[in-house]
């Protein structure tokens, strides 16, 4: 079709959003479907949050906005990066967006051109190759699989980066893995980007808050300062504070870049919701105390997940640090045959079998960048989270 352009060829439609579209068609149709796709709390926004959002309609506050944030939506944005992370900004330095996807995708609008690399550890979160390839880069995936911790290794970092090198993509906690790093990890990953200042480090920390077991959230640079000053870190309000649906995302950065971004933002959306920057300087500025309720119910899903899929045959299952995701290996049913006769080859067969058969959605490994494995979200109830797990041990069990 002549009409549509050509860099329509180098992406493809998000397939998360995919999985949970067609779990929801299968629902509509009538088909007992549990939904394990999503990634979004299934908690409700705290109703200071929503209050706030209230407040703000009465008083008026329903108009434009500057372009990349309120003033106080930015105060607060620079508090909490000193508070929670050590980091200092200005406001000057801070950008907000609709949601923390188009804050990442101003960044790679504004800085590459074409031929410019961005290494991504794989397994990644399915956007970041397709924005870096509309913004008309090159993404270099480094493998890093589950014997490493799903986490990118010093050494593979250093040999990724060449001179064309822009950005690096960090992902901690990880989607669709959980993985994090610690500081003693993070520092060896700071230490090689030292030594190639060309090198400029694009952080994706959407996922702060949902840690466990006593694990310290670090961000790169607030381990190694030196890098503060060719560093975007992102973070928003979607997961923590259970808001995907007000699509606040923010990052902190140059001064220069910040303007740069601003001016992309300028000609697409311009500014983000009011009523929703409102709400999000509530849930920045406002009590946390639900956040450790929230966070055990998470530990306590993982928990099941992990020790459920880990008894499924041909199943093997990583228990990840934070975020709401694990992402098992489906290794061992590759090669098996379902009862219906089909031959599982890929885990694109095999989280079809499993919704065909079993009614249970996940999402293929293959879409992350690297397989055979799928995601599973655990953010939903345990009585579902249970189903599941036991629909896709019969589903494994029936394998021949």
């Amino acid at each position: 079709m002549p009409l549509l352009a050509q860099r329509l060829s180098r992406i493809k439609p998000s397939p998360t959003i995919a999985v949970s579209q067609k779990a929801r068609d299968l629902k509509a149709a009538g088909r007992d479907v549990i939904s394990l796709g999503a990634g979004e709390p299934d908690f409700d926004t705290p109703d200071s949050v929503k209050e706030a959002a209230m407040r703000a309609m009465r008083s008026g506050d329903t108009k434009y906005t500057n372009v990349d944030g309120t003033p106080a939506l930015k105060k607060a944005i620079c508090a909490k990066f000193e508070r929670e992370n050590g980091l200092r900004y200005a406001p000057d330095q801070v950008t907000v967006g609709t949601g923390g996807k188009q804050v990442l995708y101003n960044a790679l609008m504004a800085t590459l051109n074409p031929g410019d690399e961005v290494i991504v550890p794989a397994p990644y979160w399915v956007s970041y190759p397709d924005m870096v390839a509309l913004a008309e880069g090159t993404t270099v995936a480094v493998a890093c699989p589950p014997e490493k911790g799903f986490k990118l290794q010093p050494a593979d970092l250093e040999k990724a980066i060449t001179p064309r090198t822009k950005w690096l993509i960090l992902n901690s906690p990880n989607n669709p893995t959980g993985a994090a790093y610690s500081r003693d990890e993070m520092k060896a990953l700071t230490d090689v980007l030292v030594r190639h200042p060309h090198v400029w480090v694009l952080t994706d920390d959407m996922y702060e808050h949902l840690v466990y077991d006593g694990f310290e959230f670090v961000t790169p640079a607030q381990v190694e300062p030196r890098l503060h000053d060719r560093t975007l870190t992102v973070n928003g309000v979607s997961k923590a504070y259970s808001m995907t649906g007000w699509r606040i995302g923010y990052g902190a950065g140059p001064k220069e870049l910040i303007k740069a971004m601003a001016v992309i933002q300028s000609q697409s959306t311009s500014n983000p919701s009011s009523i929703s920057q409102a709400a999000a300087v509530e849930a920045l500025n406002g009590p946390q105390d639900f956040l450790e309720g929230w966070v055990s119910s998470f530990r306590e899903r993982r928990d099941l997940v992990v020790s459920m899929l880990n008894q499924a045959k041909g199943i093997s299952c990583h228990k990840p640090e934070g975020a709401f995701y694990v992402y098992p290996s489906c290794a061992g049913t590759i090669g098996l045959t379902t009862p219906g006769g089909k031959v599982i080859e890929t885990d694109e067969d095999f989280v079809t079998y499993l919704l065909e058969s079993e009614g249970v959605a996940a999402v293929q490994g293959s879409a992350f960048g690297l397989a055979p494995f799928f995601r599973i979200s655990y953010a939903t109830s345990m009585t579902d989270l249970e189903d599941a797990c036991q629909r896709i041990q019969r589903a494994c069990g029936a394998l021949r």
